[in-house]
């Protein structure tokens, strides 16, 4: 019996030591992660507004090659939406909207998870143009998780797990870009998978 009590009193103790340092953990987080394509800013650019090209570098998408994906609108415009839908836990349901363009420079998206858990994160991918000629691409996704929930942010390693899924999918998109220079983007964004449902 005084074991189950000591027992009860260290849980009660690490679970208030866990929730007493969520006080002082951010309850935002941001993830970069950037790389270097060897050509024209503008190539690059088209290519990474067109959402459906996607499909074809992201890690995530990757995870599932028989998810379901739809599309709604005019891919490359604000308001263009992808939905996905998987059996896969760790792929789940959600859809990703772009909800701002500035052209040549940066395209902002709405990312909306429905399962396995519902939360929302931003992110967004620029392009910029360096004096050797080639284009810096940066990726980001920021969002944030209230209280106590904060503390997974350390838990789960965010910074490391979302930005390892990040550069991986832009040294796919290095791959791609740098192997096919000449990809015209819209025929490249019809091939990727499930890109053939569109409303």
């Amino acid at each position: 019996m005084k074991f189950l009590k000591y027992l009860l009193f260290l849980v009660l103790f690490v679970l208030g030591i866990a929730l007493f340092s969520a006080l002082f953990i951010p309850k935002t987080y941001e993830v970069k992660r950037r790389v270097y394509i060897e050509l024209p800013s503008d190539s690059v650019f088209s290519y990474v507004a067109q959402l459906k090209n996607q499909g074809l570098y992201s890690v995530w998408a990757k995870m599932d090659p028989h998810m379901k994906v739809d599309f709604e609108g005019t891919d490359g415009t604000v308001g263009f939406l992808m939905r996905w839908d998987s059996p896969i836990d760790s792929v789940g349901a959600g859809e990703q909207e772009i909800v701002g363009i500035e052209e040549g420079k940066r395209i902002t998206y709405k990312i909306r998870f429905i399962r396995p858990f519902e939360s929302q994160s931003d992110s967004w991918m620029s392009t910029r143009a360096d004096a050797s000629g080639s284009t810096e691409v940066e990726w980001a996704m920021t969002g944030s998780m209230p209280y106590p929930t904060n503390l997974f942010l350390v838990l789960m390693d965010l910074e490391g797990s979302i930005g390892r899924d990040l550069q991986n999918g832009l040294n796919n998109l290095k791959g791609i870009l740098e192997q096919t220079p000449t990809l015209n983007p819209a025929e490249e964004g019809a091939n990727a998978p499930g890109n053939n449902r569109e409303s």
